[in-house]
């Protein structure tokens, strides 16, 4: 039965290593979920603020949430058009 234990024992590997992706996934939507609700909205006033004064996509601007230590520092890039 040797013979039969060898083509059966990369079985658990693969199984292990596929559990170990899964939380790794799992961590990360989790992370992922346990940001701030607001963001979305406040990606939409900023940008309908800008365009009050400059005609911009939407795509121009780009906000990053980081979290240091106790602080949340939010990063806002803002893409502007050249003058004509």
């Amino acid at each position: 039965m040797g013979i039969f234990d060898y083509f059966r024992s990369p079985k658990t590997r693969s199984a292990s290593q596929a559990k170990e992706r899964l939380q790794i996934i799992v961590a990360r939507e989790r992370a992922h979920r346990s940001g701030p609700d607001y963001l979305p909205a406040l990606h939409r006033e900023i940008l309908a603020v800008i365009r009050k004064y400059v005609h911009v996509d939407d795509e121009a601007v780009q906000m990053n949430l980081e979290r240091e230590g106790d602080c949340e520092v939010l990063e806002l890039n803002i893409t502007l058009p050249e003058k004509d």
